[in-house]
């Protein structure tokens, strides 16, 4: 795909891998609309990026990336300001909920922000990708929907299925010219990581903190973004900042029960070290 003169959403867009993804695309040639819950910040992002490129390639719009009336408001703005949405990066996520003392709320909120959100953006986007003969959807999700999140229950099942629903969405809609992408990464230097698993919370988090930061180097966000502007070029379906995830994945599925069994021994040792 070439991104030069694309029109881009990105939600989750206020800091970490959104905002340095919306700079990266802007970079490229595209224009973008970000979106996030915190206002004033996702609005800072905006201006910075006009700011660096001295022009209006960028549109700020503040809300909750699951709401299905903010998704469609964001598309029109969008097709208003710049010109019909070419690229979807649904990248706003949260840590709600750990265990399984996690209640209905947590449950709710994880999966409708880290996957129901994707599913809603696509119902909105891809049947005029369809009409239009290509389209493109980028999926963050994690390593963790991959292999697991220690500690939590409610991020790994709802990461594993935002793996799962762009995976079907390749599949179905693939031949019609929508391409897909699915970003997972272990650790980056994000306030997901460093405020939402929060080592003073006592119900997993120093745990599922400690295993993304022991498992592999913690990357800035704006090394994840230029491995996501390098595969987009390449159509490349999963992205994988940190290489050894694909080494895992395979050694997840060659053995399941011996890498289970790792990950059991790998959880009590992070335990012995927070304890």
């Amino acid at each position: 795909m070439q991104i030069d003169g694309t029109v881009a959403i990105v939600t989750g867009a206020a800091a970490g891998i959104g905002a340095a993804v919306a700079r990266a695309l802007v970079a490229q040639g595209a224009r973008v609309v970000v979106t996030d819950l915190a206002a004033d910040r996702v609005s800072t992002v905006a201006a910075e990026i006009n700011e660096a490129v001295g022009g209006e390639r960028a549109v700020a719009i503040a809300g909750d990336a699951s709401d299905p009336g903010l998704i469609t408001r964001t598309i029109e703005v969008a097709r208003g300001e710049f010109g019909p949405v070419d690229l979807y990066v649904a990248n706003a996520g949260t840590t709600a909920g750990m265990g399984l003392d996690s209640d209905e709320i947590a449950w709710h909120t994880a999966l409708e922000v880290n996957t129901l959100a994707h599913v809603r953006a696509a119902k909105a986007l891809v049947p005029e990708w369809v009409e239009r003969g290509h389209g493109y959807f980028l999926s963050t999700a994690s390593a963790a929907g991959l292999l697991t999140q220690i500690g939590s229950a409610t991020y790994s099942v709802s990461k594993h299925a935002a793996v799962g629903f762009a995976e079907w969405l390749s599949v179905t809609y693939g031949d019609a010219g929508v391409r897909v992408s699915c970003l997972c990464p272990m650790g980056v230097d994000t306030e997901l990581l460093n405020a939402g698993f929060r080592g003073d919370r006592e119900d997993g988090a120093a745990v599922a903190a400690s295993a993304v930061r022991s498992a592999g180097e913690v990357l800035s966000p704006e090394t994840v973004a230029d491995v996501v502007i390098e595969a987009i070029g390449d159509e490349r379906f999963l992205i994988l900042p940190h290489a050894q995830v694909a080494t895992m994945y395979a050694q997840k599925a060659a053995d399941p029960d011996r890498w289970l069994a790792g990950m059991r021994r790998y959880q009590r040792s992070l335990m012995g070290d927070q304890g």
